[in-house]
């Protein structure tokens, strides 16, 4: 019998396997706030022991998902791309209704609410913060959403006179549709959301607080988004 199944199914299942495994999925979405984690700091995030990390960390590598980099003594690992952080929200995103849990008092309340008002997702605003983003924009139109994530002409244009540095060549698109877990809808990823988070992170307008990815907006960020997006502060609350 001729064997007709698509030459992409076994790397499929490869990839799936990587997924297949509790540990190794809290390491990638801890991975998520886009920063390199030392191997110990990840192994005290999951609850396992050092030596056990390791061999996650490992096969994690081997199959494209992270990247390792090394500074004397201490290993770094990161999500390798854009599109390995965009699989793993996506996932999240698609199981977050059947994962909700009732937090266990009040610190991990505080948490949760704390990532659903603003966090970043990988390297782009998500949460209300993020939609609040991906609405002015496309209310402004700036950003078109009707035949899928594109920025206008106009938009293209707001990036320089916002003095935000929009990075356009390479293969990532430049803007993105990015489910929000919290929300339901998208917000916006791609260069333009990278570019949008990054440079609130640099000019003071968020700031990260506890451990995990939430932002919070400063004062000086929220007049910011009032001057240039037209987001009055009590859409961010």
């Amino acid at each position: 019998m001729t064997d007709r199944r698509d030459p992409r199914a076994p790397h499929l299942a490869r990839l799936a396997s990587l997924l297949a495994d509790e540990t190794r999925a809290a390491c990638l979405l801890a991975l998520l706030d886009g920063r390199a984690w030392t191997a110990g700091e990840l192994a005290r995030h999951a609850g396992v022991a050092a030596s056990t990390l390791s061999e996650h960390l490992g096969k994690l590598v081997a199959g494209g998902l992270l990247v390792e980099e090394r500074q004397g003594r201490h290993r770094y690992v990161r999500l390798a791309d854009a599109r390995a952080a965009q699989l793993v929200e996506d996932l999240a995103a698609y199981v977050a209704p059947r994962a909700v849990v009732r937090p266990r008092g009040l610190r991990q309340a505080g948490a949760g609410a704390a990532m659903a008002r603003g966090r970043t997702c990988y390297d782009h605003l998500a949460g209300r913060l993020g939609i609040a983003v991906t609405d002015a924009f496309t209310e402004r139109g700036l950003l078109r959403q009707d035949t899928g994530f594109a920025l206008t002409d106009a938009g293209l244009e707001w990036f320089g006179s916002a003095g935000i540095p929009l990075e356009r060549t390479g293969r990532r698109p430049l803007a993105r549709a990015c489910l929000d877990w919290t929300e339901r809808r998208p917000h916006l990823g791609g260069a333009a959301g990278a570019a949008v988070c990054r440079h609130a992170l640099e000019a003071g307008w968020c700031v990260r607080i506890g451990s995990e990815r939430a932002v919070k907006v400063t004062a000086a960020g929220e007049r910011a988004l009032s001057e240039l997006l037209g987001i009055r502060p009590e859409a961010l609350a």
